[in-house]
């Protein structure tokens, strides 16, 4: 029986874990239904004598509660998922742990009490999987993605133009039609995919469609601008980039023998933002759409569907986010046409080139934030300064200095700069940890989670910090 010293080497190796003080043999829904949910997505392990607080109890017969775990799911998991038992002695206690592998012949259901169902983890939590994701899990049991799906559309009824002339205007090379199928967007058989449904011109899927708003101030209130568009998806990423460049502003600074532009946004992330957005969404979500808001401050987008591995973005470095691709026939036909890259370095690519940005200000770096349903790309503008409601195209550092030291000293920075002893580091936690959570702060400050949350709670009043996201995703963040 392997020793372990603590709880954070036990689960340090998992992608989710769930405790239970025992096994409740007569009521074996309580714990399948995280078998099942570790099954269909990442995988994880069930530790059995450890209650919800972490505390160690220790079961009296493992080698009992190995039989009846063996015995239960062979009588109520359909298809059979590829588990391990690993008996563990912890505080001179007897523990198990029950490894969930990550299955490859989703869904994966408890069946029982008259029931079918297939479950999914959300957040910290087992759920039933909804009709989208039921769909989602069928896909990959059958080692199939949405966009490689055959339509009932011939090929020769349909024109790919836009494909065309986009492919000779940035490889250099002539297209050919016989890349429709080389690129899979044509079955073998001559009827389009899904992913050919979206090149073609006159794409017809209701799903693709872009929704794009300037909005007039920080928050979604009165729209300066809106436009909609749907069919294409090179044609979506083009008004994408349109609708950008047209409401957002490029300022400049004097000099002496001229003028240095200064644009809100690097052009590059921006783009980058609309690619990983349109390829890597959800296209099983039927009523949902990518929406572009632009806002005085920040470029936002947001699309259906969060990360493809089950992950939540927030929740791992950058460098660290697997290149698992939700729709690989789309990711691959935009690396032919030198959009993007196969390696997963999208989102480092929009993060290095804000940084080469000739007006980069610290502290306003991209931010990426999912749930289990959507993913969000927040990019901040480099000109925006709080107070200054005017044009940012006129001498940067004349009023725009006054104006900046006297709103935003006195709104915010006076109430961060007065902060002193917990608050501030509580501050200052949040401010290099953005999407933080309150069990991650409680961790770092060495307090309880209640005494931490009273402290997070006075510094939202301030209106200094915000939280984001739902209760059990969601994190806390500079204003």
């Amino acid at each position: 029986m392997n020793e372990i010293k603590n709880i954070d080497t036990l689960i340090a190796e998992c992608t989710a874990y769930d405790f239970k003080e025992m096994l409740e043999e007569k009521r074996p829904k309580s714990w399948l239904k995280s078998v099942s949910a570790f099954a269909n997505t990442l995988g994880g392990s069930l530790f059995f004598g450890i209650d919800n607080d972490g505390v160690v109890k220790g079961l009296m017969d493992v080698q009992h509660v190995t039989e009846a775990i063996s015995m239960k799911i062979r009588d109520y998991m359909d298809p059979l998922p590829e588990v391990e038992a690993i008996p563990l002695e912890m505080e001179g206690k007897h523990v198990l742990q029950l490894k969930v592998k990550a299955g490859s012949y989703t869904p994966y259901y408890y069946v029982g009490d008259g029931q079918r169902v297939a479950f999914v983890r959300n957040g910290d939590e087992s759920v039933p999987a909804t009709g989208e994701q039921m769909v989602r899990l069928v896909l990959k049991g059958s080692n199939r993605t949405y966009d490689s799906l055959r339509t009932d559309k011939r090929v020769e009824d349909h024109s790919f133009a836009i494909l065309a002339n986009t492919f000779k205007e940035r490889t250099g090379q002539d297209w050919d039609r016989k890349y429709l199928l080389s690129f899979g967007l044509v079955t073998d058989d001559g009827y389009l995919t899904n992913a050919g449904a979206l090149f073609a011109d006159d794409c017809w899927l209701s799903q693709s469609r872009l929704y794009c708003t300037r909005w007039d101030g920080l928050e979604k209130t009165d729209a300066i601008n809106d436009a909609e568009f749907k069919g294409n998806i090179l044609l979506l990423l083009r008004e994408a980039m349109a609708f950008a460049k047209a409401n957002t502003r490029k300022g400049w600074e004097k000099l002496p023998d001229g003028r240095r532009n200064k644009p809100e946004y690097a052009e590059r992330a921006v783009l980058e933002g609309c690619v990983n957005h349109l390829i890597h969404r959800d296209y099983t979500v039927m009523g949902g759409e990518v929406h572009l808001d632009i806002y005085d401050d920040r470029l936002a987008l947001t699309s259906p569907g969060g990360m493809y591995s089950g992950q939540m973005v927030q929740d791992v470095p950058v460098e660290d986010i697997s290149s698992l691709r939700r729709n690989p026939v789309l990711a691959d036909v935009m690396a032919q046409l030198d959009y993007m890259e196969k390696r997963g370095s999208g989102l480092k690519k929009i993060c290095n080139a804000t940084k080469e940005l000739e007006t980069y200000k610290e502290g306003r770096d991209p931010v990426f934030k999912s749930s289990v349903s959507q993913f969000m790309t927040v990019i901040y503008s480099m000109e925006y300064e709080e107070g200054l409601n005017g044009d940012v195209n006129g001498d940067v550092n004349g009023d725009v200095n006054g104006d900046v030291n006297g709103d935003v000293n006195g709104d915010v920075n006076g109430d961060v700069t007065s902060l002193k002893g917990v608050l501030k580091d509580i501050y200052l936690i949040v401010l290099n940890n953005p999407g933080i959570k309150i069990a991650q702060v409680a961790k770092l400050r060495g307090k309880s989670e209640s005494t931490v949350w009273k402290q997070l709670n006075e510094l939202t009043k301030k209106g200094i910090i915000k939280y984001w996201g739902s209760d059990k995703t969601g994190g806390y963040y500079v204003k």
